[in-house]
C-alpha cells in the first residue's frame, strides 16, 4: 500500500501539537496532526479549564460566606448545581472542537481523525490509510489517568478527572484517593458546593510533591472546609457497599461514600506506538525517554508535553510545541526545565518553582533558606487571611535563587518573577535590590530576597 506524505507527522492535536502545527504553518513544511478524541486535548474539556470553572463557582461561595465576617450580617444561598454544570460545560466546549479543528489545519497541515499506530522510525498507520514522514515524527499522545492495583478496584463504578469535572450530578458523598493537584482541587471544589468530601493520601500530607510546609498549612485550610482527610494510610481494598462504596484503609476505620474519584496520578498514553520497531524506549517509570534539551526520543522522532514525564502541564506541552516547531524549521533551542512554574489552583493557592529544600540538598547545593507567613503582610490583614507560606531557595556559593514556594492568595500570579529569577540565575542581591508595590501581595518578595542575601 503506498503512502501519503508529509514532512512532519505529528501524534496528538492536544496543546503540543497545536504548538507544532502553529510554528510550521506558513513554513512550506508539510504535516499531519492525527487525533483520536478532540483538539486541544485533556486540557480544555476535561482538565484544566472545567476544573477551575468549577472551582471558581466553588471559590465564589466560599467568598460570600466571607462576606459573613467583612461585610454583612446576614447572607444566604441556595447552590444551584444544574447552573454550575451548565458554565462548566459551556466553558468546556460542551465537547465541541469545530473552532479547535478549524484553527489547527490549513496551510500546510492537515487533521486526521482517528487512531494512529507508529509502525516504524517514520511510518504510520491511521486505520487503513499509511503515513510516512520525510523529515520527522512528533509524538505528543498525552497521559491517561492511572489506576493502582487494589483489589476490588476494578469491581466499582469509578470517577477519574473526566467524570468529575464535567458531572451530571452532584454527589452527597465523595471518597478521593490521592491528595495530589488533581485531588485536592476538585476536592476543594466538591466540599464547598456541598458534598461530603474524604481524601485518602498514602503519604503523610497532602500535595506531597511540594514542600512540607506547603502541605500540612494546605490541610489545615481544608478541615476548616469540612474536608476530612486520611494521610498516611494504605488503601488495602475497594468494594461496593450500601452507600455506594467502602474504601478499607490499613489501620482505620473503612471510609464509605456514594462516589469513588481516582485521582492517583496519569501514565503515558503509549498502546499504540511499536516503541522497538521505532527505536524507542521508556524509562523506569514508563515514560517515553527523550533528550531533555533536544525533545529527540529517537533520530527523527521527537516528543513533547505530557507522555515525556518531565512535567503535565499545559503551559509544558505548549513550550515544547513551540521548540519542536522550530527546530523542525531549523531554528533548534535548547530546551530549560530549570524554572518551570507549578500551581495547585485550590484557595489559597500553591505556587512553586525550581528545587525544593531537600532537593536542592541532594543536589550538593549549598543550601540558603529564608521562610514567612504572607498573613502577617498588610495584604493578609486586608484579606483576613490566616496560614501562609513563603519559602526561598538559594544557593550560598553561587547567591542565586533555586526554588521558591508560595502558599496564599493568588500564589499564581506571583511566580513570573521568582521563575525569571531562577532561569536567569539574577544574583541574589539585585532581586533584593527590587522595589515591589504596596500592599501587594507581593510586597512581601522584597523583604524575604533581602533576608535570603543576607546569608551569602
Amino acid at each position: 500500500m503506498s503512502a501519503d506524505e508529509f514532512d512532519v507527522v505529528c501524534f496528538g492535536g492536544g496543546v503540543c501539537g497545536e504548538a507544532v502545527a502553529g510554528e510550521l504553518r506558513g513554513s512550506g513544511l508539510t504535516m499531519a496532526v492525527i487525533e483520536r478524541e478532540l483538539v486541544g486535548g485533556e486540557c480544555p474539556y476535561w482538565g484544566c479549564i472545567p476544573s477551575k470553572t468549577l472551582l471558581r463557582s466553588a471559590e465564589t461561595l466560599a467568598e460570600a460566606g466571607d462576606a459573613r465576617v467583612l461585610a454583612a450580617s446576614r447572607v444566604e444561598w441556595t447552590v444551584d448545581f444544574p447552573k454550575i454544570s451548565k458554565r462548566v460545560r459551556w466553558m468546556a466546549r460542551d465537547l465541541d472542537d469545530t473552532n479547535a479543528a478549524k484553527a489547527i489545519a490549513g496551510e500546510g497541515v492537515e487533521l486526521i481523525r482517528g487512531e494512529a499506530r507508529l509502525t516504524g522510525p517514520r511510518t504510520v498507520a491511521v486505520g487503513e490509510r499509511m503515513l510516512s514522514a520525510r523529515q520527522a515524527v512528533v509524538i505528543a499522545t498525552g497521559t491517561d489517568p492511572f489506576l493502582p492495583p487494589i483489589p476490588g478496584l476494578k469491581e466499582v463504578p469509578i470517577w477519574t478527572n473526566r467524570e468529575a469535572t464535567l458531572p451530571d450530578r452532584l454527589p452527597a458523598s465523595l471518597a478521593i484517593l490521592g491528595g495530589g493537584a488533581i485531588g485536592v482541587e476538585l476536592g476543594q471544589a466538591y466540599a464547598r458546593i456541598g458534598t461530603e468530601v474524604h481524601i485518602i493520601e498514602g503519604s503523610p500530607r497532602l500535595v506531597p510533591a511540594e514542600e512540607p510546609e506547603a502541605g500540612e498549612l494546605l490541610a489545615k485550610h481544608f478541615a476548616a472546609d469540612g474536608i476530612t482527610l486520611h494521610a498516611g494510610h494504605k488503601v488495602t481494598g475497594i468494594a461496593k457497599s450500601a452507600a455506594g462504596i467502602r474504601v478499607e484503609v490499613e489501620g482505620a476505620p473503612p471510609i464509605e461514600a456514594e462516589t469513588l474519584l481516582v485521582a492517583t496520578g496519569r501514565r503515558p498514553r503509549l498502546a499504540t506506538i511499536d516503541l522497538s520497531a521505532a527505536g524507542l524506549t521508556t524509562n523506569e517509570k514508563g515514560w517515553l525517554k527523550v533528550d531533555p534539551v533536544t525533545l529527540l526520543a529517537a533520530d527523527g522522532i521527537y516528543a513533547g508535553g505530557d507522555v515525556t514525564g518531565i512535567g503535565g502541564f499545559t503551559h509544558l506541552a505548549y513550550y515544547h510545541g513551540q521548540l519542536i516547531g522550530r527546530a523542525l524549521k531549523g531554528r533548534p533551542a535548547k530546551a530549560d526545565h530549570s524554572a518551570i512554574p507549578r500551581v495547585t489552583f485550590t484557595d489559597p493557592e500553591v505556587a512553586s518553582v525550581g528545587l525544593s529544600e531537600a532537593a536542592a540538598r541532594a543536589a550538593g547545593i549549598d543550601v540558603i533558606t529564608f521562610q514567612t507567613d504572607p498573613a502577617e503582610s498588610a495584604r493578609g490583614y486586608i484579606h483576613d487571611f490566616k496560614d501562609g507560606v513563603l519559602k526561598l531557595v538559594g544557593d550560598r556559593s553561587a547567591g542565586v535563587l533555586v526554588g521558591a514556594t508560595i502558599l496564599q492568595p493568588r500564589a499564581g500570579e506571583m511566580l513570573s518573577e521568582l521563575s525569571l529569577a531562577v532561569k536567569a540565575r539574577t544574583p541574589l542581591a539585585v532581586l533584593a535590590d527590587l522595589v515591589h508595590p504596596f500592599p501587594a501581595f507581593s510586597r512581601i518578595l522584597g523583604y524575604s530576597l533581602q533576608e535570603l542575601a543576607a546569608q551569602t
